[in-house]
């Protein structure tokens, strides 16, 4: 059986053991959430020996040369001696700048980093308080926005939100690998219909992209909609009420769950120019992509973000 070590730890596991769940299961506490490659809240660096990857492109080219892989999608082959990813030496600080509640179950968080960072609207980032990770959507704008912005989804317990409910202004966080996702506003798109569907805090990512399409003059009409489980669960309603009254061809449309089959079987294309995207929990994307496909939506028009668990 290969030797897996960590620091000066050393244990045997079988050939073809997960990565992940042979560093947890040798105490080693590493983070997850998708457990799918996409959170990267599991990265680890590579020292010595190479473990089988299934998902080689998840990481950027110069992440991958300096050692660094997502132990969810790894088997351990051979001989191999990791370090696990350490916040305080690897992670960015950043330190809140703003704390609220939008109603009763949405936390914004704004954060000021140590440097300033480079993203786009859609992006996330693995936010790390204490030792527990947690990947969030970027809701800011790096240019008009002098903070990072985060709206934390706190309807269940979960060892990230617990810790969150406690924050104060000042305290630190740490932030982990930035990430694209499937979520972006394309230039190419201002002469095309533009739609954003959403489901609970997967409006955060398309609050951000709806900012910065108004802010490069979007052509033609804008739609979005928004399903949440009662009114207060729409903690953007005045905001995006605001918007509409500012912006000629926007049209927000707030939903509850209980409507929502209703409302997106009245949809109907502006064109087959449409460009779609959409965010929330798996069933409500799927839902979302199901009746846009019905409507008559190519699927290479539709471009989706799925939220994963609490925690």
């Amino acid at each position: 059986m290969p030797e897996l070590c960590v620091g000066e730890r050393c244990w045997a596991v079988p050939t073809g053991s997960n990565l992940l769940d042979a560093l947890n299961a040798g105490g080693c506490s590493v983070p997850y959430s998708c457990r799918a490659g996409s959170c990267h809240a599991c990265l680890v660096r590579c020292l010595d020996g190479q473990p089988a990857d299934a998902l080689p492109d998840a990481l950027s080219a110069d992440k991958r040369e300096q050692g660094w892989r997502l132990a969810c999608q790894c088997q351990v082959v051979d001989d191999l001696q990791v370090a696990v990813f350490d916040p305080r030496r690897d992670g960015l600080p950043a330190h809140v700048c703003g704390l609220d509640w939008l109603g009763a179950e949405v936390l914004r968080l704004r954060l000021q980093p140590e440097r300033p960072l480079r993203y786009q609207a859609g992006q996330h980032l693995v936010l790390w308080l204490g030792g527990v990770a947690r990947p969030y959507s970027l809701a800011s704008l790096p240019e008009e926005d002098g903070f990072l912005e985060f709206h934390l989804d706190c309807r269940h317990s979960g060892a990230f939100c617990d810790s969150a409910r406690t924050l104060q202004l000042g305290d630190e966080l740490r932030l982990g690998e930035l990430r694209g996702g499937a979520l972006h506003y394309d230039l190419d798109w201002q002469d095309r219909p533009l739609w954003l569907l959403a489901a609970g805090t997967g409006l955060a990512p398309l609050w951000g992209i709806l900012r910065e399409a108004l802010r490069q003059g979007h052509q033609r009409e804008i739609k979005v909609m928004h399903v949440a489980r009662d009114s207060e669960g729409h903690y953007l309603a005045n905001p995006l009420k605001d918007m509409v009254n500012k912006h000629y061809g926007l049209s927000v449309e707030l939903v509850l769950f209980d409507q929502s089959a209703q409302a997106l079987a009245a949809l109907r294309l502006p064109s087959r120019q449409t460009v779609a995207l959409v965010c929330g929990a798996p069933e409500s994307v799927e839902q979302f992509a199901r009746r846009l496909f019905i409507a008559g939506l190519p699927r290479n028009q539709l471009f989706a973000d799925v939220f994963t668990g609490h925690a």
